[in-house]
């Protein structure tokens, strides 16, 4: 078992450019101190500098890194990409481990969205049209019915307060300064 039954996990997953990395900011500007993001890309691409493919290291890397930060008593925010196929196993046994509540969220945001929302990314010199419609998967849902789909209709703000809310992290105390 992971955690405590007042930690909160919140798994928080998409296609590229679909405002994880940005919903997961803007969950720890409104909570404060206290909640850890777990960055699949800072963990993936920065850490261990490795291609996202079945059983790879960083896979270990965020389950482990999330249950630290969970047995440490900080809420923790799991983002990334996260293809059903290759995290799902994963993610289904830090949710079973987990002592406290857990949600799960998916957004859901069309190609087209995906393609004008990358063009304002750092990255988008580096990375085409091409590389993200091979990265692209519509709608990669995890088993169970264990996540929330949120729209793109739904703005960032709109998706940090309803998260926010869900998850109960509304009202909690923030970790001393």
């Amino acid at each position: 078992m992971v955690g405590t039954e007042e930690t909160r996990l919140v798994v928080l997953r998409g296609n590229s450019a679909s405002g994880k990395s940005s919903v997961a900011a803007g969950l720890r500007d409104s909570f404060g101190r206290g909640l850890a993001i777990v960055g699949q890309d800072n963990l993936r691409r920065i850490v261990l500098r490795e291609r996202d493919r079945p059983g790879a290291a960083n896979i270990g890397l965020i389950d482990l890194t999330a249950r630290y930060a969970l047995d440490a008593g900080y809420h923790v925010v799991v983002e990334g990409i996260l293809y059903a196929d290759h995290y799902g196993e994963m993610l289904a046994q830090l949710r079973a481990d987990h002592r406290g509540p857990t949600h799960g969220y998916y957004l859901d945001v069309p190609f087209i969205e995906t393609l004008a929302r990358h063009a304002g990314k750092p990255i988008a010199k580096d990375v085409g049209e091409e590389a993200l419609r091979e990265w692209y998967r519509e709608c990669d849902l995890l088993p169970g019915g264990v996540e929330t789909v949120i729209g793109a209709d739904s703005t960032m703000s709109e998706t940090v307060d309803r998260i926010m809310s869900d998850t109960g992290l509304v009202g909690l105390p923030a970790r001393e300064r």
